[in-house]
């Protein structure tokens, strides 16, 4: 059973939603989250699929993933321009110890 870790709520969900006035940018990353932690791995999933799992229009989508990759709290890779994104979330607060270790690494 996965436990949400207690910085996303605490202070993750105030920063995104109160500080930066994106709510949509948190539902994005605390579904990618979760996402990623039940698949044990990257989340490929194009805008569509987001939009309709999150329940938020797909231009909404694509605001919130471009501003969740410039706080580095995402990272979005593609094969092609036309390929599927795969995304990688990433949680600094729990990785930072492990900075410069060659075992850090993402969620």
């Amino acid at each position: 059973m996965a436990v949400l870790d207690d910085y996303v709520t605490d202070v993750l969900m105030r920063d995104l939603v109160g500080h930066d006035r994106r709510p949509v940018s948190f539902l994005v990353y605390l579904w990618l989250a979760t996402e990623q932690q039940r698949r044990n791995s990257v989340v490929q999933v194009s805008y569509q699929e987001l939009s309709e799992n999150i329940g938020i229009s797909k231009s909404s989508i694509q605001a919130a993933v471009t501003w969740l990759a410039r706080r580095k709290l995402i990272s979005a890779t593609k094969e092609n321009a036309t390929a599927t994104p795969r995304y990688t979330v990433f949680t600094p607060w729990r990785d930072s110890h492990r900075a410069g270790r060659p075992d850090a690494r993402p969620v």
